[in-house]
């Protein structure tokens, strides 16, 4: 699905999908008012992790999407995710994956068919008491042959023990969980999926290099040294592994949208603020800011419309439209944040300008577990006759 498919989805009989609650935006919007934005360049130029943020941003409700109404939810779905995210990635993007990584998690533990875990955590995720991070990047990319697994696991009695590094895992702490997934020995490929407790004895975490975006999002090596992970925090054994990722999948790809709508929307704001002195010489750009907001709309018409089926159900039919649209998202985000530097000119280069920042968190949509060569490949894979793989 193209951009130019993008935005000619608005065309095709769609209408807007009402937007959520709008009490419970104005709660996201006033959490970000008082503990975001006045920190978005502590966020991105310091390294600081926005955990206060993220404490209040689950407060407001903005986490309780992704969980049912009996384990504190709000019952409006992955739209409300994507909503959240984006309201949140339009200030900060560093934020607004972090908002990802917890709901992200949720999601995984509220379509495990562990009752334990659901009862013990959903609740305390959902209203940002316990923050969460999501390891399936490494397992993602080895199940689809891009790299090798980093983790290992074997089948003792009442769970299993786990040996490995992986080398960036984000939203992590000492009083945080996480969500991953690696092959057992002795079960012919087939895969457990755990929630780890980075406070549990043979786990531990281990800071890494730093980057030159999204450095507040709390990335950190996690190392396993014959970790024992409980059956209490299975969310999937290997038997149930094939089902489990069936129903993970669709949603942890296509949540991520989220973050794209924000930052385009974003960036079409930078584009506006330049034309009010400079669009005698921005009316030569390749890019006009009405190319990106037509494109960005027929963008979030489609994102909402699957979003509304991943509320009722996996989705893992859509699998490949949510590939090509994770895609689109991308290269939109590309697109949008060149534009809004080459609008912005030489402020674009300041380091308080948000225009180069925004242009190192697209290129991050860009990289991300599902990277733009991953979807590709996936796409090509899918249309020339494969199965969509297990993860």
């Amino acid at each position: 699905m193209s951009t130019a498919t993008l935005a000619a989805a608005e065309h095709r009989g769609f209408t807007l999908p009402a937007p959520c609650a709008e009490d419970d935006l104005g709660a996201v919007r006033a959490a970000m008012a008082t503990h975001l934005t006045p920190k978005v360049l502590d966020v991105d130029l310091k390294a600081e992790y926005p955990e206060t943020f993220l404490r209040a941003l689950g407060q407001a409700g903005g986490f309780r999407g992704a969980v049912d109404s009996a384990f504190g939810g709000n019952g409006l779905g992955m739209k409300h995710v994507v909503q959240v995210m984006e309201e949140v990635a339009r200030e900060c993007l560093s934020s607004a994956f972090l908002v990802w990584c917890q709901t992200a998690c949720a999601r995984y533990i509220q379509m495990s068919g562990n009752e334990w875990a659901k009862k013990h955590y959903l609740p305390r995720i959902a209203s940002g008491e316990q923050l969460a991070g999501t390891g399936l990047s490494n397992t993602v990319k080895s199940c689809d042959t891009i790299e090798d697994f980093r983790l290992a696991a074997r089948r003792v009695e009442d769970g299993y023990v786990i040996n490995g590094v992986l080398p960036w895992v984000s939203n992590l702490g000492a009083d945080h969980v996480f969500a991953t997934g690696c092959p057992v020995a002795g079960e012919d490929g087939k895969l457990v999926f755990v929630l780890v407790d980075c406070a549990q004895p043979g786990f531990k975490l281990v800071d890494c290099a730093h980057f030159i975006g999204l450095d507040g999002t709390r990335t950190l090596a996690c190392h396993f040294k014959e970790t024992f992970i409980p059956d209490d925090m299975v969310l999937a054994h290997p038997s149930e592994s094939e089902a489990y990722v069936k129903r993970i999948k669709p949603g942890m790809i296509h949540a991520q949208m989220g973050m794209g709508l924000g930052l385009i929307e974003a960036c079409c704001k930078l584009m506006q603020q330049s034309n009010k002195t400079l669009a005698h010489v921005n009316q030569y750009l390749d890019d006009q800011v009405e190319d990106i907001e037509s494109a960005l709309r027929g963008a979030r018409v489609a994102v909402y419309d699957i979003a509304d089926e991943l509320s009722e159900g996996p989705g893992s039919e859509r699998t490949l439209d949510i590939l090509k649209l994770r895609l689109a998202g991308g290269e939109l985000s590309l697109r949008a944040a060149n534009a809004a530097m080459l609008h912005q000119g030489a402020k674009g280069y300041l380091v308080r300008n948000p225009a180069q920042r925004r242009l190192r968190e697209a290129y991050f949509i860009a990289i991300v577990t599902p990277a733009t060569k991953h979807l590709r490949r996936e796409i090509a894979r899918i249309e020339g006759g494969h199965e969509c793989s297990g993860m």
